[in-house]
């Protein structure tokens, strides 16, 4: 277990990385320099009339260091919520298949429970992992020793809700960017407030550039910052209601094709 930790921390934070690499490269290469060229053009164009009103910029919008963190942030949840639900249409592939099941007419008796065992134990490694055989497995044991459906009922509903909060503590990465986003756009704001404040002198003897360039910056670090939180956490409670879905389904699948099947005597 402790592998598989340290396994998906590693994954983590390499995707982080290449999320930081690639993004920042577009930053360098392509945003910032194209956000510097519409501000000089429209510097050109007030220059040459004073009425010139400037157009908006996307680029301008998202050209400062908060809101490429965001970005970057937002990216890597979404790509870890893409696994996870990779992962769960992955797993749903048993329930869909319906091949792992007690075919209809079939009474499964505690001498028949190494039988049945032995079945999930030969399925390919790729599918013996998966919830719905570990979940099989454990109630097929739990009946042979103890000769009771009832504990080995009881054993399916425990495992199925030790599985649900497994597969929510897997979503801690992605609860983190959700909380994480909007406290950095929250950092956009506050060093955006410190820029215009200190220009405001400036502003008394006509200049307001340094006031309007430091109030840009934190509404605009806002704005970006409180949109991708939106969008990462819509996209959470997708991913969450997919698992919680695939338990209770899981669940559901195995009281119907192989508790109502187990018969003590």
């Amino acid at each position: 277990m402790q592998d598989t930790y340290q396994r998906d921390r590693l994954l983590h934070l390499g995707l982080l990385a290449g999320m930081f690499l690639i993004i920042h490269t577009v930053y360098t290469a392509y945003i910032r320099p194209r956000a510097e060229s519409w501000v000089d053009e429209q510097r050109a164009a007030i220059a040459a009339d004073p009425n010139h009103v400037p157009t908006g910029s996307f680029f301008v919008i998202i050209k400062d260091y908060e809101q490429e963190t965001a970005i970057i942030t937002a990216f890597w949840a979404l790509s870890l919520s893409m696994m996870k639900m990779a992962l769960v249409r992955r797993q749903r592939k048993p329930l869909e298949d319906g091949a792992i099941r007690v075919p209809a007419g079939i009474r499964v008796l505690p001498e028949d429970v190494r039988e049945w065992t032995r079945q999930l134990e030969n399925l390919p490694d790729g599918q013996r992992g998966l919830i719905l055989p570990r979940i099989m497995g454990r109630a097929l044991k739990r009946f042979g020793e103890t000769r009771d459906v009832q504990d080995a009922s009881t054993t399916v509903h425990d495992l199925a809700e030790s599985e649900m909060g497994r597969l929510d503590s897997e979503l801690a990465p992605v609860r983190f960017a959700v909380w994480a986003i909007p406290a950095i756009g929250f950092v956009g704001t506050v060093r955006g407030i410190g820029h215009a404040l200190r220009g405001a002198q400036l502003a008394f003897q006509g200049d307001t550039s340094a006031v309007t360039g430091g109030l840009g910056i934190s509404f605009n670090s806002t704005f970006v910052a409180l949109t991708l939180s939106i969008v990462v956490m819509y996209v959470l409670h997708e991913v969450q209601l997919s698992q919680e879905r695939l338990v209770l389904d899981a669940e559901q699948y195995v009281d119907e094709h192989l508790i109502q099947h187990l018969q003590a005597t």
